[in-house]
């Protein structure tokens, strides 16, 4: 049987088009499925919208239009964004989907047939902003921390609850006996610190009064399912062949719903536990939080523009929010870009082919040989396997750029313009190697560097090309 590979996002919400925050996780996720595909795994990589709530439904009425017809046109531009980053994802779900529909009302059933869900009265507060139910505990100075400018709503209302208390000791359980369940381990530490107070049932439910935007409650027209217990169960209407999931990778402010709750969700209905949560930080920007109301928000598509698409993905998987929150900016983005893709990577590259031009050099190793078994199947590196099977990107980019560095040096002392004997054929012979093995690392990463890169070296002969990455101006920056 062929071995499956199963990697999702979290998917966004359509109150707004997404931004660079919500990049980083998209990207790994697609290092991911590149990796896995190149592996000869079977290969699924999920990412979508979450389109049902309040937070949709009030954005459309601000708007003036049906809430279906606003979740279409942020789906749309959602798209756009992420196809700008060459992500290679296999489908992109919507939660208006035909078939999550029907598998959420079908989810909810099996929960219900499993004794717990019931009916009762929520009376405290929610945050439109993250569409959750709130605690006391869970605000700073009466807000809610992730969105300070909005007042959490009191509410008082009959709902349907599900019995997330009685899932406390078998989450404890699972995630002590699993090290690799939550990752990394500080948010691994924190979920389980949060157990120590038990878990509260939770609302699973809003009136159609309140909601009406929703999957209706298959039992009960008069409410509709709950934007996270809908949302979660895409994991299993987007690849039901694929489940469980090999990894789930998110924000760390989602990390409660994907570790505490969608568990318990699974167990009561039945299903198998995804075998990995990643959970990463924040993007912010000049030191403050991405907002709309700050006027900072850029798009991918905007990066992409001016500096490509690989090199915006080299950027965060070099120094993306792996684990802790990170502080972006475009001189940042420029600075990292001339040093490390264009007088770095794309300089060693020129340097080399010139190299090969001038002196008619000729590969002695065919690239069918085992090493080098062809463009785009190539022999990953052992490092960069280890790291990449530990989610550890930055690293595995670390290895890859000093390869790059090292191969620099070399060609600096040992000087091949300088050399006329043949000595020359021989030492081009390992700088081609190197760029080879650099180029077949890369295919993960930066897919279309990878590619033009593999073109240029991978036969007999190599020929000087257009630079891979030409330098930025100094007043290089967005329109």
């Amino acid at each position: 049987m062929d071995k499956k590979f199963y990697v999702t996002t979290a998917i966004d919400y359509t109150n707004d088009v997404i931004h660079i925050g919500h990049a980083y996780q998209k990207i790994i996720a697609d290092v991911l499925a590149r990796y896995h595909r190149l592996r000869g795994e079977k290969t699924f990589f999920l990412t979508g919208t979450d389109e049902h709530g309040e937070k949709s439904q009030q954005a459309a009425d601000k708007k003036g239009i049906s809430p279906q017809k606003y979740v279409d046109e942020i789906s749309v531009q959602d798209q756009k964004q992420l196809d700008s980053l060459n992500l290679s994802y296999n489908r992109f779900i919507r939660t208006t989907d035909t078939d999550h529909q029907k598998t959420v009302a079908e989810f909810y059933l099996k929960v219900k047939a499993s004794g717990d869900i019931y009916k009762g009265k929520y009376k405290g507060l929610y945050c439109v902003g993250c569409e959750s139910f709130k605690n006391s505990s869970d605000l700073v100075d009466g807000k809610c921390p992730l969105h300070p400018n909005k007042e959490p709503e009191k509410i008082e209302e009959e709902n349907y609850f599900f019995r997330w208390s009685k899932y406390r000791d078998f989450l404890v359980k699972h995630i002590k006996n699993n090290p690799d369940f939550i990752k990394p381990d500080s948010q691994r530490k924190n979920m389980l610190g949060f157990l120590k107070d038990g878990l509260d049932d939770l609302v699973i439910t809003r009136p159609i009064t309140r909601v009406s935007w929703g999957i209706p409650v298959p039992d009960d027209n008069n409410f509709v399912i709950y934007v996270w217990f809908d949302a979660l169960i895409n994991y299993i209407s987007g690849a039901p062949d694929f489940w469980p999931a090999d990894v789930h990778i998110l924000g760390k402010d989602n990390t409660r719903w994907h570790a505490l709750l969608w568990p318990a969700m699974l167990k009561s209905a039945g299903y198998e536990l995804p075998k990995t949560i990643y959970s990463h930080g924040f993007v912010n920007i000049n030191g403050q939080k991405i907002s709309k109301s700050l006027g900072n928000v850029i798009r991918p598509t905007e990066l992409v523009e001016k500096f490509s698409a690989d090199a915006v993905r080299y950027y965060f998987l070099r120094h993306g929010p792996a684990i802790e929150d990170v502080d972006f900016s475009l001189e940042k983005l420029k600075g990292v870009y001339n040093a490390d893709l264009a007088n770095g990577l794309g300089n060693l590259v020129s340097r080399v082919a010139k190299l090969c031009q001038t002196n008619n050099f000729q590969f002695s190793i065919s690239p069918t040989s085992p090493r080098l078994r062809g463009t785009g199947n190539f022999q990953l590196s052992t490092q960069i396997i280890e790291h990449l099977d530990k989610f550890e990107f930055d690293k595995a980019m670390g290895i890859i750029w000093a390869e790059i560095t090292e191969t620099d040096k070399k060609i600096n002392i040992e000087k091949p313009w300088e050399i006329k004997d043949g000595q020359i054929s021989e030492i081009l012979q390992n700088y081609v190697t190197a760029i080879r093995q650099i180029a077949t690392d890369l295919q993960p990463f930066l897919p279309e560097t990878a590619r033009k890169i593999l073109d240029q070296f991978g036969g007999k002969s190599v020929k000087s090309g257009q630079p891979l990455f030409p330098r930025l101006p100094a007043q290089a920056g967005l329109k």
